[in-house]
């Protein structure tokens, strides 16, 4: 964990896909906010031994009981982790927060996320915990004279997008409506996604910590990067449609400039087209 601003801890995960035989969860960027009373954790990862880990590091730094953990949104790599904090053993009793659709998307992925989760260390079974807060409106949090603004997002990188602002720090955590580095990966709807950017660029902040990769130097040149990918990626595969391509021919060169811009390109840019190419053909 690095303390990157008072009271907040971060935890940067690997570049590393899901499919890698060596994956154990940890490829998410994770963390907590200490408060004069209580911690909030944010995003668990994607394993039971990652969150566990997780609430160990929360231990290390401070007795105060973990009051929230907040979800960013409900991709396993981000989720998996908060058994750890459900555990009766591990006397953790936080309320588990989340966006207003979360529980219902969860409900629905929760076979496929169980099924391809990594194995717990102790032989235990893996399971899914559902959000007992659901955000709809923008809502403030208390941690004891520390408060966090949690606001939830339309459609964008998923449909349950959720960001956290640590007011104290002026530190926005952006779950993976921001991707530094590694390829952004698309689920939700690429245009809800470019106007939610949109949105956040005009409200710059002290720190972003985006949900993949480091936290940028240059906020504004992090979201214009980001949103050139996903416009050159639109714009590529409207333009292979409107020739008569298939989505084989669309995937060999759909943003094929931007290549160079972003690790794991050529694993996660023909999952983005393969996601992409039928919504779009059908419109």
């Amino acid at each position: 964990m690095h303390e990157v601003a008072p009271g907040v801890y971060v935890h940067q995960g690997a570049h590393q896909d899901f499919d890698d035989a060596d994956y154990k969860g940890d490829i998410a960027n994770i963390g907590f906010v200490v408060g004069k009373e209580a911690v909030a954790v944010i995003d668990t990862g994607g394993s039971y031994d990652i969150g566990k880990s997780l609430a160990q590091a929360v231990a290390r730094v401070t007795p105060l009981p973990i009051r929230y953990v907040i979800n960013t949104h409900v991709h396993p790599d981000h989720i998996l982790g908060n058994a750890a904090f459900a555990d009766a053993n591990a006397h953790i009793h936080p309320q588990f927060v989340g966006h207003a659709q979360l529980a219902a998307v969860m409900y629905e992925s929760q076979d496929t996320y169980l099924r391809e989760a990594p194995a717990r260390a102790d032989g235990g079974k893996n399971t899914i915990v559902m959000p007992t807060i659901r955000i709809t409106e923008p809502q403030r949090l208390d941690l004891g004279n520390r408060k966090l603004l949690l606001q939830s997002w339309p459609a964008a990188h998923s449909t349950t997008d959720l960001t956290v602002l640590d007011e104290q720090t002026d530190t926005l955590w952006t779950g993976d409506l921001l991707f530094t580095e590694r390829t952004p990966s698309v689920d939700g709807d690429i245009k809800g996604w470019i106007q939610a950017i949109d949105t956040l660029k005009q409200k710059p902040v002290a720190l972003l910590i985006p949900g993949h990769g480091p936290s940028p130097k240059d906020q504004a040149a992090a979201w214009d990067a980001q949103r050139r990918y996903l416009q050159t990626l639109q714009s590529d595969i409207a333009q292979g449609i409107k020739k008569g391509q298939d989505m084989s021919e669309v995937m060999q060169h759909a943003a094929a400039q931007e290549k160079d811009k972003w690790q794991l390109f050529d694993i996660i840019n023909p999952r983005n087209v393969n996601l992409l190419f039928p919504k779009m053909e059908w419109q």
